[in-house]
């Protein structure tokens, strides 16, 4: 789904006001480079207003907050969610304290790219263009496990936006329109993931506009370096499924077996070791496409588990309103 959009002239001095929404839980390492991409954003500035929502952080990260909007080039406004400890009950005090016709959202460990903000707002000329999803890519990394999400594409939107129940967009790039959401509400305070599908396809649902796709509005995001914190990604991933199953009846993810994984193990070791350590000799190869098999089937065996574990609750059930 690629943006078909053309460039006119107008969309050159189309220029709505915009509120950027970030949610933040101790992030004062991310700030620095986080307010520098914010700085480097080429949409007019006097049309931004950053809306930085501390969510009861236990470091530094309102202290720093406060003090760069002091002195910052640039408008940003520290806001506090202290009441409930989620990304969308932040995301939400922001909505509530936005001024722009057009609320966009990326994450503290993501660096918006200078073109970003105006390259997300351009399909907004169309009437009909309710929500409008950027590409996320990776930052720039070292480890084996940074390496292997780079090469799988893990969190750019291509897999979200081909989802065959509908199409949507992560909030770590994403941008809807102000007026859309006073009609169908707001995220789910209560959930801890999934919440960014659901809030669009309640729009799609409704019918309240299209979805747009924009390739070139990029945002850089970090991927996890150790196994622990990849065990925790994907079993979000898998709650995520579980809860979209129960709230929407889509599709829960097919359970890998134990005799399957122990096929798949084994045809790794027999053929495709020997075949990838040639390839490495002669350096045809990584060892990143080496450990391909095994590394996908431990970000497999944590999505079955935080599929099978999740419950949604009552209370994340629960829409919050303007």
């Amino acid at each position: 789904m690629k943006s078909v959009i053309p460039h006119t002239s107008n969309h050159d001095t189309f220029a709505p006001k915009v509120s950027v929404i970030i949610p933040i839980y101790n992030g004062e390492t991310d700030l620095p480079d986080l307010i520098n991409c914010l700085l480097a954003q080429t949409y007019p500035k006097h049309q931004v207003e950053y809306l930085l929502v501390d969510n009861n952080s236990s470091d530094r990260t309102f202290a720093i907050l406060q003090t760069t909007a002091e002195h910052s080039q640039i408008n940003i406004r520290p806001i506090k969610e202290n009441t409930i400890q989620s990304s969308y009950a932040a995301r939400n005090k922001g909505i509530r304290s936005a001024i722009g016709e057009i609320v966009a959202f990326t994450d503290a460990d993501c660096r918006p790219q200078p073109q970003w903000l105006s390259s997300l707002i351009v399909p907004f000329t169309y009437p009909d263009i309710a929500i409008v999803a950027g590409e996320i890519t990776a930052l720039p990394g070292n480890t084996i496990l940074e390496k292997y999400a780079e090469l799988q594409h893990t969190l750019s939107q291509k897999h979200t936006l081909a989802h065959k129940f509908y199409p949507y967009g992560q909030t770590a790039n994403l941008a809807i329109r102000r007026q859309i959401l006073a009609k169908v509400g707001l995220f789910r305070p209560y959930l801890d993931t999934g919440g960014d599908a659901d809030i669009c396809w309640r729009i799609l649902q409704q019918n309240m506009g299209r979805l747009e796709f924009v390739p070139e509005a990029i945002v850089q995001h970090r991927h996890r370096t150790k196994f622990p914190e990849l065990n925790s990604q994907w079993q979000r991933y898998g709650r995520s499924n579980k809860y979209l199953h129960q709230l929407y009846g889509v599709d829960l993810m097919r359970d890998i077996t134990l005799k399957e994984y122990g096929y798949r193990l084994g045809r790794w070791l027999l053929k495709e070791v020997p075949k990838e350590a040639l390839k490495l000799t002669q350096r045809k190869a990584s060892w990143v496409s080496l450990l391909n098999t095994p590394i996908g089937l431990f970000t497999g065996r944590a999505r079955n588990r935080g599929q099978k574990q999740a419950q949604l609750s009552e209370k994340a059930k629960m829409i919050e309103w303007l």
